[in-house]
């Protein structure tokens, strides 16, 4: 009887179904099709055009015998958790400010997510144009009299990509503030007011409560944040294009600069696939996260 509900329900929206095949083709052709080559490509020795010269893993030895990939991954690293930690708790708490049903949210709101409309490109000219020293945020607090001030991140090894995570934050937060803010409109008004009968602070309530049911919005902020942050280029391009010297440097760059610039198709794809297999470990951790997630609740 089982066998036979099976081919009936293999029928059921046959219409959606022969619909979704062209996409699913293009999905496997493209995307996958893609990255195969891509990797296979990564173990040759391939220069202006694609050539099946296998050379082992030379590429990659090279890859990690080079400065300036170790300084663009070391880059991307302190990137990637300032941005992901500074970008959730900022949009956190814009939003809890928001949920207040404070006088002309609709303005505040505008105000704060209108940077996300912007490029890259132009959020990067804006911003090196503030931290520029010469007429931008430290020429304006001289001006004002404290002559001592500095503030060039552009111009310093030391904390230039600091320079770019400001611009970073100040163009993502926006989005993160609105996914919290949903996430916080969608709480029962009946647990706030147990929380008040019970005297428990409101601080708390946020700790213990809100932000565990919050989880769901919590992971899809995360996985924006992580796709941001590994393709990050055209903000580090459009604000310091790398500099000064390799010191804000970043992964992406390193590729784009060796398929088009340098001619080294091999060592484009080597770079290409090391940032895949990131990509692929920060997806197994969650995987594994959410299934004793599961477990844990079952």
């Amino acid at each position: 009887m089982a066998e036979a509900k099976r081919p009936i329900r293999l029928l059921r929206n046959m219409n959606s179904k022969i619909a979704a095949i062209p996409m699913i083709l293009t999905a496997m052709v493209v995307f996958i099709g893609c990255t195969v080559w891509t990797v296979v490509y990564s173990f040759t020795k391939s220069r202006l055009l694609p050539k099946l010269d296998f050379v082992g893993f030379d590429q990659y030895e090279r890859l990690w015998n080079s400065n300036r990939w170790l300084i663009s991954v070391e880059n991307l690293f302190i990137y990637g958790v300032c941005s992901l930690v500074l970008s959730l708790l900022i949009g956190f708490l814009l939003a809890v400010m928001l949920d207040q049903k404070i006088r002309f949210e609709n303005t505040i709101r505008t105000i704060i997510l209108y940077p996300f409309a912007l490029s890259f490109v132009v959020t990067g000219l804006v911003w090196q144009w503030l931290l520029n020293p010469d007429f931008g945020v430290q020429n304006v607090v001289r001006s004002l009299g404290w002559q001592s001030f500095t503030f060039d991140p552009i111009y310093d090894a030391n904390i230039v990509i600091f320079g770019i995570l400001i611009a970073a934050i100040w163009q993502g937060s926006g989005l993160i503030m609105v996914l919290m803010l949903a996430g916080l409109r969608g709480i029962d008004e009946e647990i706030w007011k147990a929380a008040r009968v019970d005297g428990i602070p409101k601080w708390k309530t946020y700790v213990v409560v809100i932000i565990p049911m919050m989880k769901p919005v919590f992971i899809t902020a995360l996985v924006l944040i992580s796709s941001g942050i590994i393709k990050v280029y055209d903000l580090v391009v459009a604000q310091t294009n790398g500099g000064p010297g390799l010191s804000s440097e970043v992964p992406a760059k390193y590729v784009i600069d060796n398929m088009f610039r340098a001619q080294n198709l091999g060592q484009a794809f080597a770079a290409s696939t090391m940032m895949l297999l990131g990509v692929l470990i920060i997806l197994a951790l969650f995987g594994l996260t959410q299934i004793r997630g599961r477990k844990n609740a079952s």
